[in-house]
This record gives structure tokens, sequence and C-alpha cells, in this order.
């Protein structure tokens, strides 16, 4: 049920504040406000939200300083968090996924688009990587078992790196991971291998999956596109 879903939001600007709280309540979620990066800390760690919808520009604290002190509460270390910002500026995406970002929207907020990308995150549940064995995302079905993906009636098959990197991005959709994160996750601590031994593999993977599934987020890494 929503009613069990929280969402704290985070924005100095009180009608953005308003217009969240109306649509999101309607939803079905429970919602709590705050104006500013430092009170957003203390109503996340008293309301433990599942999903924080956090402003960058702030009084008193930036939304990337709240994001990177709420990072440091271990109840909240799963918690999705989503930017709202007016800033279109690379170096704003870049210090948002830095500080711990799951997403990243621009304003001006159109409420129906924000309320399908919120959610597809809880349809998602929490961060933690499970255990199936098969993920539908997208049009794709991908299949730990058989180390096979499905898009639409082709069938591809994978060299199994090639597999377990795109298996793992898409367990994590929209998530950025550095070439260090996925080689630490893919190829483990005990092989030597290159960061450019990631690229390589991503531009393969991309080859026989398509271009849009697994973007390049530019001085970071890659993440597992959830929409083209």
């Amino acid at each position: 049920m929503k009613s069990n879903l929280r969402i704290l939001v985070v924005d100095d600007e009180q009608d953005i504040v308003e217009l969240l709280e109306y649509n999101l309540a309607k939803e079905g979620y429970e919602v709590r406000s705050a104006n500013n990066g430092v009170k957003a800390i203390d109503e996340a760690r008293d309301f433990l939200p599942q999903l924080i919808l956090m402003d960058i520009m702030m009084p008193k604290m930036d939304g990337v300083e709240a994001c990177r002190k709420i990072r440091e509460i271990p109840k909240l270390k799963e918690s999705f968090v989503i930017f709202l910002t007016a800033r279109s500026e690379e170096f704003s995406e870049v210090a948002a996924f830095d500080a711990g970002a799951d997403d990243f929207i621009t304003k001006p907020i159109k409420p129906r688009a924000l309320l399908s990308r919120v959610n597809a995150y809880f349809r998602r549940g929490t961060k933690n990587i499970n255990e199936k064995e098969t993920i539908t995302i997208r049009d794709l079905i991908i299949d730990r078992a058989s180390y096979t993906v499905m898009k639409g009636e082709e069938k591809i098959i994978l060299p199994k790196k090639e597999f377990e990197l795109l298996f793992f991005l898409s367990q994590r959709p929209n998530t950025v991971f550095n070439r260090d994160e996925l080689l630490k996750n893919i190829w483990g601590t005990d092989v030597y291998v290159v960061p450019r031994t990631v690229d390589v593999h991503i531009r393969k993977v991309r080859e026989k999956i398509g271009e849009d599934y697994i973007t390049t987020v530019k001085g970071i890494g890659y993440k597992f596109a959830m929409e083209e």
C-alpha cells in the first residue's frame, strides 16, 4: 500500500512544496516537507522516508551537502534521493550523483511525469540487490540462469562478463557507477584489470542490445537508463 510509503519533499519555494505535497498525497503517499538542507536532515532522521525529492539551491545548507549527510545515516542509506533543480549546468548533475543521488530532474516540474518516475522507483523496491534470476526492464528480459537476453523476439547471447555487467547495471537502473565500482563488482579485487576494460565491455554490450540502454554520465561513469 502506498500509505506505507514515505516521501520527504525538500525545497525553499513554498509553491513547489505545496504542489508536490498535494499530488503525492493524492497518489496515496505519506508526505512531509522541509525548506532547507538542515531541516531536511532532521526530518529525514525522524521520518525515515523511502524517497526524498530535494532541491539543490537552498538556504543554510544546499541539497548536495544535505544528501551527503543523509547518506551517512545508516537507516537512510537505501532511500532513493531525486534532486529537483532549475540549474542545468553539468557540474550540478555531477555533484548530485557524487553526493549519492539516484536521479536528477530539472524544473519546471511536471507533476504527472514526476509521479510516474516516483512510482517506477517504488515498483522496483529498495536498492538492495536481490537474488532474482530474471530481470524484466524496458523491452529486455535478462535471464541470469541461461546468460541470455531477450529483446522482443530476438534472443541475444552475451559472453559472461558482458552479461554480468548488463545484469549488474539493470538491477539498479538510473544509478550511476564509476569504472572502479564496476571493476570491483564484475571482475573482483583479486584480478588486475585496467579501467579501460569497462569501456570496451560497455561498447560491446551496446553493439548487441542497442545504444540507448546503458548511458554515459560524463565525468562519472555508466548507468542503465529507465527511459529512452
